[in-house]
């Protein structure tokens, strides 16, 4: 799967817990990537300064869904469940 145009969900549900370059404090879940371009695309695709989560992370329909709405309410999900019990470091999207 390719990522879609005009999505950018996996640079907004996902919280990044490491700092990297442009953000020293990592990443709330929920709150936009300063990398995250108006064409809702990642400026650091290709770059060594892109966090290693993001270089890691693949379209997949099981997280993308079909469209970005799906994709942001199921990236949040799996966010929340992959966070320690009582712990979801996150902004309400």
């Amino acid at each position: 799967m390719q990522c879609r145009t005009d999505c950018g969900a996996c640079c907004i549900a996902v919280s990044i817990g490491q700092p990297f370059y442009g953000m020293p404090l990592g990443k709330l879940a929920g709150v936009p990537c300063v990398h995250l371009s108006p064409a809702m695309r990642c400026e650091l695709h290709g770059d060594e300064r892109r966090p290693a989560l993001c270089k890691a992370f693949a379209p997949e329909r099981e997280y993308c869904g079909d469209n970005r709405e799906e994709a942001l309410k199921r990236l949040t999900k799996l966010e929340a469940q992959s966070m320690p019990d009582g712990v979801f470091w996150s902004v309400n999207l």
